[in-house]
């Protein structure tokens, strides 16, 4: 970012300062998500803001190799207490926070001391790709399912036993009390939690967020929102922005809201599945084509692209153990190497869409959870669909049934995190697409994660995961 830009920005800064103060927003939240899936934050009051937008404010790299547990590791170019970074808000994004009054978020970009890009910017990966996809005329559309589960604060239920004499739950933690025990996608639980959800909807409305679906999910206390796409990093800030949102909510009815892949291990857990479709001239490129279900050729390509790299996306989208405890079959987690139409057991689910349309065709990733960062999953996502259209790559015969039942010929995913560290640190592809700094620091956070949580009882995983997303 020059100096004659900052200034361009610092006045723009100034003007919107003036008006959140005049509002009564005394701070503003700058976030960016690191490469465990936490979002980090500095907060700074309104005033500081044209500062912030001309100088940036401080933070250490050393955040890229924070684990979940917020001990950190170290790669090659990484980690200790030395450096600095600058993080320069996104002011096209700023916005006042409904469900935290007096407050309002931006994203930010994170550039070196001497205002260089800083290699290791999650966010400024995602925009790299999303501009190599439009120098090739594509326009991708993105966009996250949010699943959360809902419970009461307060003491949980006694631990159960794993059955193997280890614990299947820390001391002090044991079966959550869920909001709702109400059936699955019943009605039940929006009758039990209507007053929160209603205020989830409003604050979201109220920040210009376009939801196209709330509802239910299978496991006890678990519901999912679904909003508008966007672009890659416009879907990526959303994610961050919506699930901020269903948190501070329900920190505001005395509830908790966890992200986690797995609350109750053996369960069913939560996803952020990432629906996708490529657009050029206007046209959705997932429709009106010769190939599979009405697939272009661009679209195809594209999509297996995908689905041959997705053993290691799968360190990028389930980068964490509990993940694995999620990503099993029978259980529409997308646990197989496939892709299928409207096949819920697929890890690359394609919707056609009704005939009159032509906005419903996209494609559905299911086989990522709430704790990936969103920024490498639509970075990292792109990278390999655009790997897959430049090599005009085609999809395989789709998968029908569940592969687990049926024994349709389709491969399993990596079932745990160092088969997939494997796959992610032999792809060529993603190394170059994310380059060298961000994507060691990546894999050095997904190995010290494997061998933090290594021997752990499923539960126990589940316990000190499910409430840090």
């Amino acid at each position: 970012m020059d100096v004659p830009e900052r200034e361009r920005t610092a006045s723009v800064a100034r003007q919107e300062a003036a008006r959140l103060t005049a509002e009564g927003v005394r701070g503003i939240a700058l976030t960016w998500v690191d490469n465990a899936g936490l979002t980090r934050v500095k907060a700074i009051p309104t005033t500081q803001l044209a500062h912030a937008a001309r100088r940036g404010i401080g933070m250490s790299p050393v955040f890229d190799v924070y684990l979940v547990d917020d001990s950190a590791t170290s790669s090659r170019q990484t980690g200790g207490p030395a450096g600095d970074l600058r993080l320069f808000p996104d002011l096209k994004r700023l916005t006042e926070l409904s469900a935290q009054p007096g407050w309002a978020w931006a994203p930010v970009d994170r550039y070196t001391q001497s205002g260089a890009p800083h290699p290791g910017c999650q966010r400024q990966f995602a925009r790299r790709q999303a501009e190599r996809a439009a120098a090739r005329g594509i326009e991708l559309r993105m966009g996250f399912e949010t699943e959360w589960t809902v419970t009461r604060v307060g003491e949980p239920a006694p631990a159960r036993d794993a059955g193997d004499g280890r614990r299947d739950a820390a001391p002090g933690t044991g079966r959550p009390r869920y909001a709702s025990e109400g059936p699955a996608y019943g009605m039940t639980r929006v009758v039990e939690l209507s007053d929160y959800l209603h205020d989830v909807l409003t604050a979201l409305a109220a920040q210009h967020i376009d939801v196209l679906q709330i509802h239910p999910e299978y496991s006890p206390g678990q519901f999912e929102v679904s909003v508008a796409p966007a672009s890659p990093v416009g879907a990526a800030d959303l994610a961050v922005l919506v699930r901020e949102t269903v948190r501070a909510v329900s920190v505001r009815h005395g509830l908790t809201a966890s992200f986690g892949p797995v609350v109750e291990a053996g369960t069913v857990g939560n996803g952020a599945h990432l629906h996708l479709s490529l657009w050029e001239g206007g046209r959705n490129l997932c429709r009106g084509g010769s190939g599979p279900s009405g697939m272009t050729a661009e679209c195809e390509a594209f999509l297996a692209g995908v689905l041959r790299e997705l053993p290691a996306l799968l360190a990028v989208g389930v980068p964490s153990p509990a993940g694995y405890l999620r990503l099993r079959p029978s259980r529409w987690a997308g646990a197989f190497r496939c892709w299928g139409v409207e096949n819920r057991e697929a890890a690359l689910r394609f919707i056609p869409g009704a005939a009159d349309d032509d906005l419903a065709a996209n494609a559905e990733v299911k086989c990522f959870d709430g704790a990936a960062n969103p920024y490498l999953v639509v970075g990292a996502v792109t990278a390999a669909g655009l790997a897959g259209l430049a090599e005009g790559l085609t999809l395989p015969p789709p998968v029908a049934g569940d592969p687990a039942v049926t024994g349709e010929d389709a491969a399993r995913l990596p079932s745990s995190l160092p088969e997939a560290l494997e796959h992610f640190e032999r792809s060529e592809l993603l190394r170059e697409a994310m380059g060298g700094q961000l994507f060691e620091a990546v894999a050095a956070v997904r190995r010290a994660e494997a061998e933090l949580f290594d021997g752990l009882a499923p539960q126990a995983v589940a316990d000190a995961t499910r409430d840090r997303y």
